[in-house]
């Protein structure tokens, strides 16, 4: 019996979706022979929506373990636009089930973040076999301890970081470094912590510029010419927390100081501390390049274990990594959850006895 398997990659790229790819592909071709055949999904749900995919050969999958990016191609296509609140979402949803059926898919793995994963549930709870894979580099899927693509980011964030360390040193300045995070603050707090931040801003923790500032005046006194700030980028300070996004938005442009709160907190630490600041992001590049040893090893994990569940047919499940140990969570119970970082996380324990301030 032939089995038709497909397989998208949606949302940002990162590093370790080609790893993924294929963990499942030599795991099904080991398991399967060649009575599996392999459907690759162009663009992500885009693809879905459109009926843009191909037949993969086993060819296709060789060298691409440290390959970035993702040979199929992704597109963000936010659950807003899918979800049956909106106009065109019945079109959409049923244009997606036409495309599995047109390709003959007896199961589709979903390999995607928090929106991915949301629309992934949707497919399974329209009857589809949906199986998902996390991958993000903000590390904030519920039920997996880490997604692919994290570990990576960390490394680049930290290279920043420690490269950031001499600039500032030597022109004795305040560096503030906008670290990818819109919702979760763990790559903020991880680089922060390897890469020997003095200030770690993260979006769980309503910072106040005012102790920032000191921290910066703190340093000054007790003898040290620079310091870093590591800044998530969905940082909010303690008005801003209280309002909503359009309303803190408008609010910082009305300043003058830019969208994002890296601008506005290095714009303040400079007029109230007189030390003088500059803003590094490194942006994409956070989520480029080759995957990172660790997550080599994670995604071919994932990859392997999802082509366990397609030879037991257990649809509707992402998978997860619990406690050192690799297994798969339900899509409804994890769909549309952010993992934040708790209050009584231990690195933020870390951190404060480190004497890094936290805002």
């Amino acid at each position: 019996m032939k089995r038709r398997i497909g397989i998208l990659t949606a949302g940002g790229d990162c590093p370790g979706l080609n790893a993924t790819i294929r963990g499942i592909s030599k795991a099904l071709y080991q398991r399967f022979g060649s009575s599996v055949e392999i459907i690759g999904i162009m663009n992500g749900y885009s693809g879905l929506i459109h009926n843009d995919y191909k037949e993969m050969q086993p060819e296709d999958f060789k060298g691409i373990l440290t390959l970035g990016g993702t040979i199929l191609g992704t597109k963000r296509t936010p659950f807003k636009q899918i979800c049956r609140n909106e106009p065109d979402a019945s079109a959409n949803i049923a244009a997606m089930k036409q495309t599995y059926r047109n390709a003959n898919l007896d199961c589709l793995l979903c390999l995607g973040g928090n929106g991915s994963h949301k629309t992934a549930n949707l497919l399974s709870q329209e009857g589809l076999n949906i199986i998902g894979l996390p991958k993000t580099i903000d590390n904030d899927i519920h039920g997996t301890d880490v997604s692919f693509g994290f570990h990576t980011a960390v490394d680049i964030a930290t290279d920043v970081i420690d490269r950031i360390h001499t600039t500032a040193g030597s022109h004795s300045r305040v560096m503030c470094i906008e670290i990818m995070g819109n919702k979760a603050g763990w790559l903020t707090l991880y680089s922060g912590i390897a890469g020997g931040a003095d200030i770690i801003l993260i979006p769980e923790k309503p910072y106040d510029i005012d102790r920032v500032c000191a921290a910066v005046e703190n340093r000054a006194a007790n003898g040290s010419n620079f310091s870093i700030v590591a800044v998530a980028e969905g940082a909010l300070d303690v008005t801003e927390a209280t309002m909503k996004r359009k309303e803190w938005k408008a609010k910082r442009l009305e300043a003058g100081t830019g969208s994002t709160a890296t601008t506005r907190i290095a714009a303040q630490i400079q007029k109230n501390t007189g030390a003088e600041t500059r803003v590094c992001i490194p942006g994409h590049m956070q989520r480029g390049g080759s995957p990172s040893a660790y997550d080599r090893l994670l995604a071919t994990q994932f990859g392997s274990y999802a082509a366990k569940l397609i030879e037991e047919e257990r649809y509707g499940v992402t998978v997860a990594m619990v406690n050192n140990h690799v297994t798969e969570n339900r899509l409804q119970d994890i769909a549309g959850k952010p993992r934040c970082i708790p209050a009584d996380h231990e690195l933020l324990a870390v951190a404060h006895r480190m004497g890094i301030a936290l805002g």
